[in-house]
């Protein structure tokens, strides 16, 4: 793994929250609760752009455990968009909410959810980094698009009812064109 001169925490944790949530829930250490919520508020504030984009690594000072910039490992730069990280927090933050029920959980995976929806090609099928200069020539990543499709049949239960339509819709065209 590369050396990003820090404690690199990557996006893919998000996917785990789900077992520690359910863990706590279940005879587990209900201590795994409050780990887990602090895990998705750190990652929630440093992980993160202002317009709802992921970085896929945030390095942290190994002394002090202050966040020190946002990376990535397998996006095409630093600052681009990988589908696969993006579509993590998607899932994750809905995950978030379904446990928790804090508002500002789900504001946070609808802000994820639509950064993520606004990038994607006619298809449905996101591009393995939504900025790879490649454009329509770059490789998809269906992976990404089936993960957030599953995020968004969860997520449209628990928005309004217009944006949960819309998220209904998204995830249906997405699965449609997975299998097509």
């Amino acid at each position: 793994i590369k050396d990003f001169g820090g404690h690199n925490t990557i996006m893919d944790t998000m996917m785990n929250l789900e077992m520690l949530f359910w863990t706590a829930r279940n005879g587990g250490n209900p201590n795994l609760y409050d780990i887990a919520v602090k895990h998705a508020e750190t990652t929630m504030n440093n992980h993160f752009r202002p317009d709802g984009t992921c970085y896929h690594v945030a390095v942290y000072d190994l002394e002090t455990g202050k966040f020190k910039r946002g990376c990535t490992h397998q996006g095409y730069s630093d600052s681009s968009v990988w589908a696969r990280g993006q579509s993590w927090a998607v899932y994750g933050y809905t995950v978030v909410y379904r446990e928790t029920k804090e508002k500002r959980f789900l504001d946070f995976a609808e802000k994820v959810t639509d950064a993520y929806l606004a990038r994607l090609p006619e298809d449905y099928i996101p591009y393995w980094d939504f900025d790879d200069p490649r454009g329509e020539a770059a490789p998809r990543d269906a992976s990404a698009a089936c993960v957030v499709a599953s995020a968004l049949l969860e997520l449209s239960n628990y928005v309004k009812p217009d944006k949960g339509i819309k998220y209904r819709d998204n995830a249906m065209k997405m699965l449609a064109s997975l299998s097509s």
